[in-house]
């Protein structure tokens, strides 16, 4: 594929199902392809984006540069959302969301609170890996830096890791519709159901939650008449459960403070970053992945829904130019494997000098000329007892 229709191909499959995502190519560009390709081209390029966001990662653990400035107030929110996968398995796909907190006034005066500038992460980890992997993202929007964070959270405690660990100062508020849903159960368990006095109590306490504190909604909590309810076991048990819940996150349930910095006291970003994320593309009829597909699917969607799809595939495209450059150089290796260095000649044995010394006598006692005089008698090759047409000449002698 040219750069040009794969971008388009992996963005399409981004948004649609592969099928449909073949048929939307095939319509755009008049090339026929299929399912499986738009698949594997698709997750490689996932799978490329996560390896640059984790080698961002990596970078900032070594070289600690500065952060951005922040924005003056922000929010964090984090949660959690299942996707099916094979063989029946379903896995939670942790979300981070962040956002910028602005205030306005509506058109009878009102100020509201808005969350705007949205940027997601999104992973299929444990929570302790999810807090490492999601710092590229907390760096990139300067959390570290901002003035005012707000950690908008469902009480969970693993929701708290990524506040302990980036802005331990942040202030933490419980995600307003949580206690709503435990006061909806303490007063059905004793109202019952569905009842007209059920719905009145509860109205009255998230009216007061919202308005004065957590101090009077406890106190109406204990006086719940649960001897009075149909099942008063039930209700006892509904009423310390709540009570418990409601008392255990009290600096979290200061909804009037947090109203009047101009806060948000909802989790909405990142619920709707649930949908919009993760739920929109993985969660469709019929769809069923491997788990190593996963984070490679959810981190093209964070950077689709980011707004950032421009500037994460340049860096996909060169990360895809860089795997493709091994994959060249491996398969070259294979054909051409490196000649195998020479040996070293090895060291040679110390001379024999004993040895040495014989052989050179023998040399020369080869090399010295033959006696020819023995007892004052010439031998045989004297050159007296050679004839004399044999003799050498007196200028030679």
């Amino acid at each position: 594929m040219s750069p040009r229709l794969l971008a388009r191909v992996v963005r399409s499959a981004n948004q649609l199902t592969f099928a449909k995502a073949a048929e939307d190519v095939t319509d755009y560009w008049g090339m026929w392809l299929d399912a499986e390709t738009v698949r594997r081209v698709t997750e490689a390029a996932g799978a490329a984006y996560v390896a640059v966001q984790e080698a961002e990662v990596v970078r900032l653990g070594q070289d600690w540069p500065a952060p951005p400035q922040g924005a003056p107030v922000m929010q964090v929110s984090v949660d959690g959302a299942f996707v099916p996968l094979r063989h029946g398995e379903w896995a939670e796909v942790k979300t981070l969301a962040i956002g910028t907190v602005t205030v306005s006034r509506n058109r009878k005066g009102e100020s509201e609170v808005h969350t705007t500038d949205l940027s997601y992460f999104s992973r299929l980890a444990e929570a302790g890996d999810f807090t490492h992997q999601a710092r590229g993202e907390v760096h990139r929007r300067g959390v570290q830096t901002a003035g005012l964070v707000a950690a908008i959270n469902d009480g969970s405690p693993w929701t708290q890791g990524i506040v302990e660990v980036y802005r331990p100062d942040a202030t933490r508020i419980l995600d307003f519709p949580h206690p709503l849903e435990h006061l909806t159960l303490a007063a059905q368990a004793t109202y019952g159901a569905g009842s007209l006095p059920a719905q009145t109590w509860w109205r009255e306490q998230a009216h007061a939650l919202k308005q004065e504190g957590p101090a009077p909604v406890l106190a109406a909590l204990r006086l719940l008449p649960v001897e009075s309810a149909a099942d008063p076991v039930d209700a006892a048990k509904a009423q310390r459960e709540t009570l418990g819940y409601l008392g255990a996150r009290l600096d979290e349930l200061r909804y009037p403070d947090f109203l009047a910095q101009g806060l948000p006291i909802g989790d909405g970003a990142v619920e709707s970053a649930n949908k919009l994320v993760v739920e929109a593309r993985l969660k469709g009829s019929g769809m069923r992945w491997e788990r190593s597909n996963v984070n490679p699917l959810v981190a093209l969607r964070t950077a689709l829904c980011s707004k950032r799809w421009v500037e994460a595939w340049t860096a996909i495209s060169a990360q895809l130019r860089q795997q493709d450059r091994l994959r060249r150089r491996a398969r070259w290796l294979q054909r051409h494997p490196p000649a195998a260095p020479p040996t070293a000649d090895p060291a040679p044995a110390p001379p024999n000098m004993p040895l040495l010394r014989s052989a050179a006598k023998k040399l020369r006692e080869r090399a010295k000329p033959a006696p020819r005089i023995v007892d004052g008698r010439p031998t045989k090759d004297h050159p007296w007892r050679q004839p004399l047409s044999h003799r050498p000449h007196r200028e030679a002698i």
